[in-house]
């Protein structure tokens, strides 16, 4: 009976006074014997939340990492010479200047122009191309950088652009410098018809052609996503032939269908763009490098009661919805940013580059200091007496004096005496 005693005093069972003090420690061991679950139940809470944060922060950094879009290049093609086609020019120039307003450098832009407009002799305001009336906007601007014009514009020049396809002597400049993350932008105006398009009146290139060459493109990871704009006649045949993925194509017209002009200026004779191109420039003044807008809207731009014909776009070999592209993913610059609340400590790492500067100064002392060769002594150059020139003739001195050679003779001895001459 001795053993079982303390049994009911620790659980409160036994015969024993039924005041507070007595039931303090039974109810002391009821808490500890229950704080012991949830203590481990609040273990595993944590250690799962934890878990679950780690995975959060693990599925950005993938995200973040394995984003297929990290950088954008435009590929702008005129393939139009001669003055009356001044609106083509025009429509390339006014793209070009939205694409970098938007932030795509011009190391990410290919601009491909067949004449030169601004140093045309019939441009009553030379070095300037204006794309509204009244001479309202210079498109030319004062950094335009032409990649190829004249006579480089060419169909065999813009399939190797695309394909990569070029000689190893071609310059940075005219190279599309792509890979499997770049989005690129791909315009094209001129004349064409029912599945090709006009090169300066000399060639052409056939819908088959691009899309072959589109094929080449992603099979060799030349792009993550591809935006095809062309305005010319019948432009809608030009995308039918794609079949490459993640391509999506918009055109000025359907198959049957002429793409018109836009706004004639007196003064300079000619009409200045496209109604296409006009349309989608004044949609592209709206947006802004942090603008939400979406292909969608790009779609709705110029309906037929604006553009007269009928503008066409193709998004089945595109897999992302048309309304969850924005339009700054191929018409602006794209910069990952990854934001940290952590702190990050610079000192060691500055006072690393502290000491090695400093040993390169001290490298630098014991050096027996570099100089340029005076390859032109620009000092003597502008110090030094000109030379005195020797005396030449004037250009017209020589035929002049054989003529009064000639006068002098004929008045001497007359037409009588050349016989003996002769």
């Amino acid at each position: 009976m001795a053993s079982q005693k303390p049994a009911g005093l620790l659980y409160g069972t036994a015969s024993a006074p039924s005041g507070a003090g007595s039931l303090k420690p039974a109810n002391m061991a009821v808490t500890y014997s229950l704080s012991r679950p949830a203590t481990a139940l609040v273990a595993v809470l944590l250690l799962s939340f934890g878990s679950v944060a780690a995975s959060h922060i693990e599925d950005q950094a993938e995200q973040f990492f394995r984003s297929g879009h990290t950088n954008n290049w435009a590929v702008l093609v005129c393939t139009s010479r001669f003055w009356f086609n001044y609106r083509h020019v025009a429509n390339t120039l006014s793209v070009y200047r939205s694409v970098k307003r938007l932030g795509i450098p011009d190391s990410h832009i290919v601009l491909m122009l067949a004449d030169d407009m601004a140093c045309n002799p019939r441009n009553p305001k030379p070095a300037t191309v204006f794309s509204h009336k009244n001479m309202e906007l210079n498109v030319y601007g004062d950094d335009v950088e032409v990649d190829y014009r004249s006579y480089e514009v060419t169909v065999e020049n813009f399939l190797r652009v695309l394909t990569g396809r070029i000689p190893p002597s071609t310059p940075r400049s005219k190279r599309l410098l792509s890979d499997d993350r770049s989005n690129i932008l791909i315009y094209m105006t001129g004349h064409g018809g029912n599945g090709f398009l006009k090169f300066q009146d000399s060639e052409e290139i056939t819908n088959i052609e691009l899309a072959d060459a589109f094929e080449q493109m992603w099979q060799k990871r030349r792009y993550n996503e591809l935006l095809f704009i062309i305005d010319t006649c019948q432009g809608a045949s030009m995308y039918e032939r794609f079949y490459s993925p993640n391509i999506m194509a918009l055109a000025s017209s359907q198959v049957g269908e002429d793409s018109l002009s836009h706004q004639p200026d007196p003064a300079i004779g000619v009409h200045l763009m496209d109604r296409y191109t006009f349309y989608v420039l004044e949609f592209l003044e709206e947006i802004n490098p942090a603008s939400q807008t979406n292909m969608n809207d790009l779609f709705q731009v110029c309906p037929k009661s604006l553009c007269v014909s009928t503008p066409g776009h193709r998004t089945d070999l595109f897999q992302r919805d048309p309304k969850n592209v924005l339009i700054t993913d191929f018409f602006g610059s794209v910069r990952k940013v990854e934001i940290t609340t952590e702190t990050i400590n610079l000192q060691q790492g500055s006072e690393i580059m502290e000491s090695s500067y400093k040993e390169d100064q001290m490298d630098e002392e014991l050096m027996e200091p570099l100089k340029y060769a005076e390859q032109l002594p620009v000092a003597q150059i502008i110090h030094q007496k000109p030379k005195l020139k020797d005396w030449h003739p004037p250009g017209g001195f020589i035929l002049g004096l054989w003529a009064l050679i000639i006068m002098v003779f004929f008045k001497t001895y007359g037409i009588k005496h050349m016989k003996f001459i002769f």
